[in-house]
């Protein structure tokens, strides 16, 4: 299984997470950065392979096989996002673009004792759940900054967009996974939020794009 592939079969299977039903050529094309056209001809190869079930005009969905290979490509990029955070020191708005070279490694047991050695964490630096041997995820039982309540408390517990700049302003806000926050206020004119972060009573204004890109779990 070639680095090509599963970057195919990973993305099939992020974007699949974010709707319902067949991921079209076009999200998949966007995603990995390439022509419509060349993104059909690989989903008809990668058919032909029984990794991925392709309709002509629609998209395609992953197959068993084909979602157990993505699964396990993601499992090892997070492993590695926490391997370089937790033990090198690396920050969050770093580790992604190593851990995109680290995660085509072959080895089963070199991924098997990396998790061992960390512990068996269960999320990554950025709080996405991070797959088991198996390919089981735990379910999270997380909603996002803009849907929580006025007075409603909540912990930090990950991100939707993992972009560089996003990370560092959320570092500069003191918004990282693990901290407290209580939402003091929703302005209605453009939905701005007024948060309290806990127990320093600090207070940070956080505008719409970002609380649409911030996962909470309610306290």
């Amino acid at each position: 299984m070639n680095t090509h592939v599963e970057n195919y079969l990973k993305s099939i299977y992020t974007l699949s997470l974010e709707g319902n039903g067949m991921v079209t050529t076009n999200a998949i094309a966007g995603k990995l950065e390439m022509k419509a056209s060349s993104v059909t001809d690989m989903l008809k190869k990668l058919d032909e392979r029984g990794l991925v079930n392709h309709t002509r005009y629609q998209g395609a969905d992953l197959t068993a096989k084909g979602r157990k290979i993505a699964v396990d490509v993601i499992r090892k990029h997070r492993l590695w996002e926490m391997f370089l955070a937790e033990k090198l020191g690396f920050s969050w708005d770093e580790v992604h673009d190593i851990a995109e070279q680290m995660e085509h490694v072959v080895s089963t047991e070199l991924v098997d004792r990396l998790d061992a050695f960390l512990g068996f964490p269960t999320h990554d630096p950025h709080g996405d759940p991070i797959p088991d041997k198996e390919g089981q995820i735990a379910p999270d039982n997380l909603l996002l900054l803009c849907d929580l309540k006025k007075g409603k408390k909540a912990i930090v517990r990950g991100v939707k967009d993992h972009g560089s700049a996003f990370l560092r302003h959320l570092s500069a806000l003191g918004l990282m996974p693990g901290q407290k926050i209580q939402l003091s206020e929703r302005l209605e004119y453009d939905q701005t939020c007024i948060l309290i972060l806990l127990p320093s009573k600090k207070q940070a204004q956080i505008s719409s794009a970002t609380a649409q890109n911030l996962l909470l779990q309610e306290l």
